[in-house]
């Protein structure tokens, strides 16, 4: 019995290392009990009741009772041996203690609220500020998701208008690495497309992705439901409401931003390297809201862990050392994009492998029986036309890239050049100047999801050219291109033109052939890549047009003049063949 007083004490707020003095215990536990004596009195009433024994024929004397028991949390404290069993009354059966001592506890107060998951009284969040009376005073930026800026804390806090409204969320890099081995490119794409929505559960907020790979295309809600709780969703984090007006949630996004949201420190070697937060800070520069997507941007340095090596490269392998300004601290800038999903206008079609796109897949658990539950949308952009009865019209919204400014001539003419070879294919379908391509506003953050970009990448070594996008999972529409395009390519073409060319009698010439060689191989590799990023893939042999498709790396052609000597004029295509 003891022992539990001891218990009960400690609920009330009993500290035993402040070590105060017994009397002070004493009147302490004795306050306790008298606050407990009457709620015990009911309650052992009820059970004597229950149990068919009338409680004044038992003359059971609760208040005298937990007087008397009270005072024995003093040998608790004794430093000498343990009272004996003739000190401690009164003196009850097992059975008895046990019942008594669960009905008082059932009768104490409670010090916590069931009123939510998370332990939070409706009190905690009816306090809250409004959002003018939490932002006063900070940089506002109005948009799909508006955000605040506190310089003097260097916080960034967002805005939520709407609850449990699905949008997409993706990432990549605004300022990159330099080193082709090991990745992080600036303008790349970085931990896929999610649709997520933020829920709140009392003052928690939390962003949630909703489990697409798994469906059921049906009008019936029960079927749905079945397929949405057989499959788990992700929380992908957790904020804290701190404000609210008229359903509006304000939070603070700086602990989302200033992290490792990709990984990118465990594609850094040699040896180990972890985010310093310390040096990490929101990147105001490239941080903005727009009607339809919210642009946020975060400045990250990873610094290397004692014990690892020096931040150099091994073999063939370049490391940190080899590319940043230090091997001891590699700073890099992570891109977040929240954008509104497209509305329902959009036509989801059919994969087909004769049409050679790329996919979004999911299983259809609604499927027929005896029919395919794998389910496969192409990937493609939306694109409808002006005039729908015309052979040929203009696009209601044509589609349209932006090659990187920072793009040096000759490069740049040629780049857009090879890029604007897909008009011919959507002239063949029936549309004009549907395909469009653009300089890029320096301004304007190559991984805003309004546009579509071609980027011109810079590393320390040749390395690859890749054309990937931003895919509304659900329907396989296409949100954004991107291109990225090694600066290098142009270089090492030339080096092959001089190879096999070997134009030189005096070694001081510079023929103008190299650099038309080197040129025409660039157009052709723009052309390739955007037509990743417009849902093509490989491998269109089968339906070649003359030469074969761009998509499928035509090799150089050099033809045999009747002299004998070798003919370049053709040595790449102009066209997507």
């Amino acid at each position: 019995m003891t022992s539990w007083l001891c218990s009960a004490s400690r609920i009330r707020g009993f500290r035993p290392s402040m070590a105060p003095a017994p009397d002070v215990i004493r009147s302490q536990s004795r306050r306790d009990s008298i606050g407990l004596s009457s709620r015990f009195s009911a309650a052992v009433r009820m059970w004597s009741a229950q149990r068919g024994h009338a409680a004044e024929n038992r003359r059971w004397e609760p208040d005298a009772q937990l007087d008397r028991l009270s005072v024995r949390t003093e040998p608790l404290l004794r430093t000498g041996p343990h009272p004996r069993r003739s000190e401690m009354t009164p003196k009850l059966n097992l059975r008895t203690r046990m019942i008594l001592v669960t009905l008082a506890f059932l009768a104490m107060p409670v010090g916590f609220s069931a009123t939510s998951p998370v332990g939070l009284s409706a009190t905690q969040t009816a306090d809250l500020p409004s959002i003018a009376e939490k932002t006063e005073g900070m940089e506002s930026i109005d948009g799909f998701l508006p955000l605040y800026w506190d310089e003097d804390r260097g916080q960034l806090w967002m805005e939520i208008p709407e609850l449990d409204l699905e949008m997409i969320h993706f990432s990549g890099f605004g300022a990159g690495l330099g080193s082709n081995d090991l990745g992080l490119d600036r303008g790349a794409l970085r931990g896929g497309t999610q649709i997520v929505k933020f829920e709140r559960v009392g003052r928690r907020v939390m962003m949630v992705q909703p489990n697409y790979r798994f469906r059921a295309l049906t009008d019936n809600p029960a079927e749905a439901r079945a397929v949405t709780d057989a499959f788990a969703r992700s929380i992908l984090w957790g904020f804290t409401a701190e404000a609210e007006t008229d359903g509006r949630v304000l939070v603070d996004l700086t602990g989302f931003l200033v992290r490792d949201a990709v990984n990118a420190g465990q594609s850094m070697r040699p040896g180990t390297y972890r985010l310093d937060q310390s040096r990490s800070s929101i990147y105001m520069e490239m941080t903005d809201a727009f009607p339809t997507n919210t642009e946020l941007e975060v400045e990250l340095t990873f610094t290397r862990q004692p014990g690892g090596g020096g931040g150099g490269g091994g073999g063939a392998l370049e490391g940190v050392g080899s590319v940043a300004a230090s091997g001891e601290a590699a700073t890099i800038r992570l891109h977040h994009s929240f954008v509104a999903l497209p509305d329902d206008g959009y036509e989801t079609r059919a994969y087909d492998p004769r049409a050679g796109f790329g996919s979004v897949t999911f299983q259809d658990y609604a499927a027929p029986l005896g029919a395919p539950m794998t389910q496969r949308f192409i990937r493609r952009h939306r694109l409808e036309k002006r005039t729908p009865s015309a052979r040929v019209s203009e696009a209601v919204e044509p589609i349209i890239y932006y090659l990187d400014p920072g793009a040096p001539e000759p490069m740049r003419s040629a780049l857009l050049d090879g890029a604007r070879w897909w008009n011919q294919a959507f002239e063949a379908a029936g549309y004009r100047d549907a395909f469009q391509v653009m300089i890029r506003p320096d301004s304007i953050s190559s991984l805003d999801a309004r546009y579509n970009v071609i980027n011109w990448v810079h590393r320390s070594t040749r390395g690859w050219s890749t054309g990937g996008s931003v895919t509304d999972p659900r329907t396989g529409e296409i949100i954004k291109g991107v291109v990225t395009l090694g600066s290098l390519r142009v270089r090492q073409d030339y080096l092959m033109a001089e190879g096999l060319l070997s134009p030189y009698t005096e070694g001081d010439e510079t023929p103008p052939e190299l650099a038309e060689w080197s040129l025409a191989r660039i157009r052709q590799l723009a052309a390739h890549e955007v037509g990743h990023t417009i849902g093509l893939g490989h491998n269109y042999y089968n339906s070649g047009n003359g030469r074969i498709s761009v998509m499928d790396y035509p090799h150089p052609l050099i033809a045999l003049n009747e002299d004998g000597s070798l003919d370049f004029s053709e040595v790449y295509d102009v066209d997507i063949g």
